[in-house]
């Protein structure tokens, strides 16, 4: 057996389904193409028998891999908690040696691991915008104006900021003279490259929130992408550059903070559980420790602000009604893999009248990179019940802690002519605190 197989056992993990098909019903990617192949006890079965030699990973095999969502609704209902998505993503890494990477994604990935680079794309970026984008007119992002590579003409994708949320902000901001506390908390910002590229109002409205509390805030100028993009694609090199990278610059200023925020679903799982497992898979028990060590840490925002502050008491004494009406989508990431859906409703409920969707717990389709470029056929089929049952809902606003969402669920409402607009819960709780 080679270092690989005893590392990661596909064929343990296809011998340990018991084929009970409750995973069936709540696959995404089943839901829109229900073939035995693309479902989670098809895909196990399927790594088995390539271990064992019986399978080859031709093209058509690539094809199926690379159609799982990621959504890891089949590990919440499995009854022996298999790990289908950690397979599905060991394996894209097997892919990804046979038949490379895509230039596109080898350049996007480039640019995750080289911030200043990034910076200068995304400034020319801004620049560009004028001329090959236009906004969207319920202002949820820009439509392309015509046909760019992988992107179709009228699609929506994020909008872009002048100055990034890094670039935005002082390192430290301190909490005022008078205002503060005797030791008062202190946390960093974690705040992934679509809340410090695109969508400006998450960071900014965290930092409002954190000076309302009188919490001393801690911007990490170094970070980089946490890695979830590049590991949800198999190029792992990236994924363990940058998580080393990262790791060495936590640990220089970890003893000095109560917590990490982080104001996404994606960036927390990933930091939070995925770093971990990831170096584990690896046989990296030194970077395991110490992955495990900085997650004890990390939170994602609403998370910790409800159960760390005074935030809930804060918004009930404003005693703000706004007339909006919001519905909640809960980010695989979030509720699936950290437990995490109840906190940001209670905060959000002190301000705001909330409604739920008929299965907010559904993934939005979102994907990943892959999904997103060659197989956006697939994001959009999956979005499209999304878009239904927020519409259904009658709610204005429909909100979720993951840019990766609002990506895709406002491309989905473009798509299917639903005005209700899509906001961060940071952002609809600072607008309440103003």
């Amino acid at each position: 057996m080679s270092k690989k197989e005893e590392i990661f056992n596909f064929s343990a993990t296809s011998e340990a389904c018991i084929k009970c098909g409750k995973c069936i019903p709540v696959c995404t990617i089943h839901d829109i193409n229900s073939d035995e192949v693309t479902s989670p006890r098809g895909f196990i079965e399927l790594l088995g028998q390539y271990q064992k030699g019986n399978l080859t990973l031709d093209k058509e095999a690539k094809n199926i891999f690379e159609s799982c969502f990621l959504c890891t609704n089949c590990v919440d209902v499995c009854p022996n908690s298999l790990p289908t998505d950690m397979v599905i993503e060991e394996v894209r890494a097997d892919i990804a040696d046979k038949y490379g990477i895509a230039w596109f994604k080898k350049g996007f990935f480039f640019l995750l691991r080289n911030r200043k680079i990034m910076d200068l794309v995304m400034k020319f970026g801004f620049m560009f915008k004028t001329c090959a984008f236009s906004m969207d007119e319920k202002g949820r992002g820009l439509k392309a104006r015509f046909s760019l590579p992988l992107m179709k003409k009228g699609r929506l994708i994020p909008s872009l900021m002048k100055k990034s949320f890094l670039n935005s902000y002082p390192e430290h901001i301190p909490v005022p003279q008078g205002d503060q506390p005797s030791k008062p908390k202190k946390v960093a910002i974690f705040i992934g490259c679509l809340g410090n590229y695109n969508y400006e109002g998450i960071g900014k409205s965290l930092v409002e929130i954190l000076q309302a509390l009188n919490i001393e805030i801690f911007i990490p100028k170094a970070q980089l992408c946490c890695g979830a993009p590049a590991y949800f694609t198999g190029d792992f090199g990236t994924v363990e550059y940058m998580t080393r990278k990262n790791i060495d610059y936590f640990e220089s200023f970890f003893d000095e903070i109560d917590a990490m925020l982080i104001p996404e679903a994606t960036c927390s799982a990933m930091i939070k559980h995925d770093w971990e497992i990831f170096f584990k898979n690896r046989n990296l028990p030194e970077l395991e420790k110490r992955a495990k060590k900085l997650s004890e840490k990390i939170h994602m925002a609403t998370e910790w602000l409800h159960k760390e502050t005074h935030l809930a008491d804060l918004l009930e004494e404003k005693g703000k009604k706004f007339d909006e009406i919001i519905t909640y989508h809960d980010p695989c990431h979030a509720r699936k893999v950290q437990g995490i859906w109840k906190e940001p409703r209670e905060l959000l409920s002190k301000n705001y009248a909330l409604t739920e969707m008929s299965d907010p717990n559904k993934c939005c389709g979102f994907g990943g990179v892959t999904m997103q470029t060659e197989k956006f056929h697939l994001a959009q089929a999956a979005g499209a019940p999304k878009a239904a049952m927020i519409e259904q809902s009658g709610a204005q606003i429909v909100s979720a802690e993951c840019s990766a969402c609002r990506v895709q669920i406002s491309e989905s409402l473009n798509h299917a002519g639903v005005d209700t607009i899509f906001q961060n819960p940071l952002e609809l709780i600072a607008k309440a605190l103003k």
